[in-house]
């Protein structure tokens, strides 16, 4: 019999939620993301060690200040292990732009291509690249005009069904919506367990499937941030699964039949009036789930994207 992980690749393309090189080689996954959390995480695997010397002597004659040689430091170390992990994946690496930067359209795209030229300097080829942003406005339009460039993104940080259609609207190559997070909101507020059926992060995902298909867009769902197996099965089908390698492990470990739970088919027209700005910022607001998670998750992901720069730092003397 099948494993269970073997069984969700013939519904879900698998892309690993890590930066850890030896996970991502043992169980085979189409693409990887990362993020600064994650890559604060793999800042002390061994197998990191020698790349993050060389990239500190290699940024160590930029001329700058300190804060700019650090921040510097870390895109050139999340591009430097993306292209490691290109090497082991098919598909598709996610790297992603600083959050600080979130409410910046124009920091974003310049960020972006540095990031890109990055990855072209070792051989990596923008087709093999996806520049993750956050959801917010600002993020939606940095990754329209980048799109129209052809640089393809993803964004992330995806909790509203405004935040949904306006990727949507803009052509975005891939959205990211949590799952996990968006049950922990729900968990706190309502003291209650969910089942994976009733699953509110579930369910906002299949929601987001069924607006893809309502609308027609091209835009690829990837569920991503899971808490349990019962959640990643819950959405087999949805076009591709971001999973931690815990969770990795666990469905790798277990034997058994996966039922397709998502169905992508286009059932309608694409709408063709886009969302407006203040429609957009309406519809988010009114969501007190997605306005906390969204708030939250941007000062996360800056506060891990600190703390690298601060050990990164320490590292240069």
């Amino acid at each position: 019999m099948t494993t269970r992980l073997d069984a969700l690749k013939t519904h879900s393309l698998v892309v690993a939620d890590t930066g850890d090189l030896d996970a991502i080689e043992r169980y085979r996954p189409q693409d990887a993301t990362t993020n600064p959390s994650l890559l604060l995480k793999a800042f002390d695997l061994p197998g990191y060690q020698q790349l993050i010397d060389a990239t500190l002597a290699e940024v160590a004659s930029v001329p700058g200040d300190d804060q700019a040689r650090v921040e510097h430091a870390v895109d050139r170390l999340a591009v430097a292990m993306g292209a490691e992990i290109s090497k082991l994946v098919p598909g598709r690496v996610s790297t992603e732009v600083a959050a600080r930067l979130s409410f910046d359209t124009q920091a974003s795209i310049a960020k972006a291509h540095e990031l890109i030229a990055l990855y072209a300097d070792l051989g990596v080829a923008k087709e093999r690249v996806l520049i993750k942003l956050a959801s917010t406005w600002e993020g939606i339009r940095a990754a329209e005009i980048l799109e129209r460039e052809g640089i393809n993104c993803n964004l992330t940080l995806l909790f509203s069904d405004a935040q949904a259609q306006a990727c949507f609207d803009a052509g975005v190559f891939l959205v990211s919506p949590f799952v996990g997070r968006v049950t922990d909101w729900y968990k706190n507020a309502t003291g209650r367990d969910y089942a994976p059926d009733e699953d509110p992060g579930v369910q906002f995902v299949h929601g987001v499937c069924e607006r893809v298909n309502q609308g027609g867009y091209d835009t690829v769902v990837m569920g991503a941030s899971f808490r349990t197996t019962g959640q990643v099965l819950a959405l087999a089908g949805c076009p591709r699964l971001t999973i931690s390698p815990a969770l990795l492990k666990e469905l790798d470990g277990t034997q058994g039949e996966v039922e397709r739970r998502v169905t992508m088919q286009a059932t309608g027209e694409r709408r063709t009036e886009p969302l407006s700005e203040p429609a957009f910022r309406w519809g988010h607001n009114q969501d007190a789930m997605a306005n906390d998670k969204l708030a939250e998750g941007i000062r996360r992901f800056d506060d891990d994207q600190r703390t690298l720069e601060a050990r990164l730092a320490e590292r240069f003397g």
